[in-house]
C-alpha cells in the first residue's frame, strides 16, 4: 500500500470515527471500535474498490447503512 493509500484511508476512519462521536455520541474508543470493524473498513484497505478516494460523507452513509442493516448496500 502506497503511503498514499494509507494517508488517505487513516483520515477517512478519523473523519468518520468524528462524526459517529458527534451523531451517536459514542466515545473514541466506541467509534474507532465501530470503524475498525466494519465491513467498510475491509473496502476501504481493498485498494481495488476505490472507495479510499471516496469523500468521508459517501462513506460514513455506507457505514450508516452497514450500522443499520448489519450490511453494506
Amino acid at each position: 500500500m502506497s503511503d498514499e493509500a494509507k494517508f488517505l484511508i487513516d483520515s477517512l476512519v478519523e473523519q468518520l470515527s468524528i462524526s459517529l462521536m458527534d451523531e451517536y455520541g459514542l466515545s473514541i474508543t466506541e467509534s474507532l471500535n465501530e470503524v475498525y470493524n466494519s465491513q467498510l473498513y475491509e473496502k476501504l484497505i481493498d485498494l481495488e474498490t476505490g472507495l479510499y478516494y471516496q469523500s468521508a460523507k459517501y462513506n460514513y452513509q455506507l457505514l450508516k447503512h452497514e450500522m443499520t442493516y448489519g450490511k453494506i448496500i
